[in-house]
């Protein structure tokens, strides 16, 4: 028995939200431990930035698989893996699952957004190839007896179309196929308002999983929204990279137009907390 993929699914039924920060890579993720948080996602956006690649699409399977496995070694915590769309579809689908589950994860995201098939013209798979990807890995979590490994079913339906309103139909009826079909909860991205929050919340039939944080949408509501609107689950796919970029960047300006570290220690007080550093490289 995997006990972090009990842990996970006991979380998402105790917790309303589960806060679940994205780490790029290993020190991100002990941070994200080191500030008491539960669980840890991995973002595969994330993971593309912090390696230099201008966008997902770039991210192989392998560097993915790779990231991941340093994520879940550096932390106690339940990790969820981004695995994308599979790389894949069919047998080489299911292979890629079964090797994201060996790194020792407690879930999954899977997602009807369409990035490793260069050919196609799509946004999103017909719904039926995202039903039968989730019937895959219902059989597989079967065969290898971890009923609690958790799967989270997302839908990328509100960016592949230019009708709002027809978007936001798609993503429903999607939503609730995919956890009729076994997913354990849904994952509807790309919601924008809170009004597009509370009209998700009240029209899926099932646990929900949204992304917050975000440049479209920080300003719009937080987790304390989340929270009093019952969504199981709350990711922040970009925050964590983005504000250390930006700390990074704004450093460095005042480095280079001062000459000193008077605007750094202004802003950040004792640069090195010796203690903490200590508690992150030894949890």
């Amino acid at each position: 028995m995997n006990t972090k993929q009990t842990e996970l699914k006991r979380l998402l039924n105790s917790e309303r939200p589960l806060v679940v920060p994205d780490a790029y890579d290993m020190l991100s993720a002990r941070l994200i431990q080191a500030a008491g948080f539960r669980a840890v996602q991995c973002s595969g956006y994330s993971f593309s930035l912090n390696n230099l690649y201008k966008n997902e699409r770039a991210l192989s399977f392998q560097k993915n698989l790779e990231i991941t496995e340093g994520i879940v070694r550096a932390v106690d915590l339940p990790v969820m893996a981004d695995g994308e769309d599979g790389y894949a579809a069919g047998e080489e689908f299911l292979a890629n699952i079964r090797r994201f589950i060996q790194t020792g994860i407690a879930g999954i995201n899977i997602e009807d957004q369409i990035l490793h098939d260069k050919t196609s013209a799509e946004k999103i798979v017909p719904a039926n190839v995202m039903i039968e990807k989730i019937s895959m890995v219902r059989t597989l979590k079967k065969s290898l007896g971890i009923p609690d490994f958790i799967v989270n079913a997302r839908t990328d339906a509100l960016g592949a179309f230019s009708d709002r309103k027809k978007s936001m139909e798609v993503a429903v009826r999607r939503a609730n196929t995919y956890l009729e079909a076994g997913a354990d909860l849904c994952f509807v991205t790309n919601i924008k308002t809170k009004h597009e929050l509370t009209f998700f919340t009240a029209e899926v039939n099932g646990p929900l999983s949204v992304a917050a944080g975000l440049e479209y949408n920080i300003q719009e509501f937080d987790i304390n929204d989340c929270r009093e609107l019952g969504i199981a689950r709350v990711s922040l796919p970009s925050l964590l990279l983005f504000s250390t970029l930006n700390t990074l960047r704004k450093n460095l300006e005042h480095i280079k137009q001062d000459g000193g570290f008077a605007e750094i220690l202004k802003e950040d007080g004792v640069l090195t907390d010796t203690a903490y550093l200590r508690q992150i490289l030894e949890p």
